[in-house]
């Protein structure tokens, strides 16, 4: 099925597939980072998938392939159980207003509510107690988990994922000071959601104040991540958990971000840029990898970093010299 080449026996039996520190006998694996060498060491898989060009002899079989992670995923889906299937149909308890255009084979689950004027594509699923606001239109063969919010107007492709408490389209954060008090701008604009976009348990995207809050084709967005009022995020970009995006900030294509990253509004992130986990980027970043706060290019910050942790010895050596000096 992998077509790698097996070191071990052919006769072998395998009844299951899990990590390298929690497999057990007659479960098989995957080895693709030397930074878990220790742990492929020390586990009790039967068998573990390799690098082509790995070498270190070990109790397990191994099973030589070009890309181990994916030929493990493989072999997952083939212990996995059958997929949830949901009946077609739109469920008694369902709302749905007038005007709305459901396509071919859709499923309405249990308590959802779709408001007036709305579109929703073929195939496409809408979780119990999900809610679809007034004009939205929705692709074909999304799935929109239970307990969804999507906001009126919103755009939504088709195969996109909507995790459970998602919010699409509330009222971005805008505000001003009139005569001692906060008050509201009214926030115009809508969300649009292209193709092949996947977003996390209660992650928030804004509506824009005017125009559009913007997450291109391919984006996949983890769980708890804020995006804030006209954002645009490019093509395949992935944005990981915690992350905060403020207003109008535009994100390249294929960007990165690791978890907890906070992005100030009105800047731009590069294609290509990786901003690493717990930076806090406050300018521009022009391409490259950047870390630290205010998030920097990595080398320079490590080295920064390096620097100050050597400070103690610094001292303690230039009140040695003091002493000797009689200063």
């Amino acid at each position: 099925m992998s077509g790698g080449e097996l070191v071990g026996d052919p006769k072998l039996k395998i009844t299951g597939a899990a990590s390298l520190a929690e497999a057990t006998s007659g479960e098989i694996s995957f080895f693709a980072n030397r930074k878990y060498i220790g742990l492929l060491r020390k586990t009790r898989a039967s068998a573990v998938f390799v690098p082509l060009d790995f070498a270190e002899p070990l109790d397990a079989a191994c099973v030589r392939v070009s890309n181990p992670a994916k030929a493990f995923e493989q072999v997952v889906l083939r212990f996995a159980p059958n997929p949830i299937t949901f009946a077609q149909g739109v469920h008694p308890s369902a709302v749905v207003g007038s005007g709305v255009r459901l396509g071919e084979r859709i499923s309405v689950q249990p308590h959802a509510v779709i408001e007036d004027g709305s579109e929703v594509g073929d195939d496409t699923i809408i979780g119990a107690g999900a809610y679809i606001g007034r004009e939205t239109k929705i692709g074909s063969r999304c799935l929109i988990y239970p307990l969804v919010t999507v906001r009126e107007r919103s755009l939504i492709g088709s195969r996109v994922i909507i995790h459970s408490g998602a919010v699409i389209g509330a009222d971005g954060f805008g505000f001003e000071m009139v005569d001692g008090r906060q008050q509201k701008i009214q926030q115009l604009g809508i969300v649009q959601i292209d193709d092949d976009v996947e977003i996390g348990a209660n992650t928030t995207v804004d509506r824009a104040r005017f125009g559009r809050t913007w997450i291109q084709q391919g984006v996949k967005i983890d769980n708890l991540v804020q995006i804030a009022h006209n954002v645009i995020i490019g093509k395949n970009s992935v944005i990981v958990a915690q992350t905060g995006i403020s207003g109008s900030t535009r994100v390249g294509e294929r960007v990165t971000m690791a978890g907890q990253v906070g992005i100030v509004g009105h800047v731009e992130i590069a294609d290509g840029s990786v901003i690493a986990a717990q930076s806090g980027v406050s300018k521009s970043v022009p391409g490259g990898v950047w870390f630290g706060y205010p998030a920097g290019p990595i080398d320079e910050v490590k080295q920064q970093i390096a620097w100050i942790r050597s400070l103690g010895k610094l001292f303690a050596r230039v009140k040695e010299i003091e002493k000797k000096l009689g200063s």
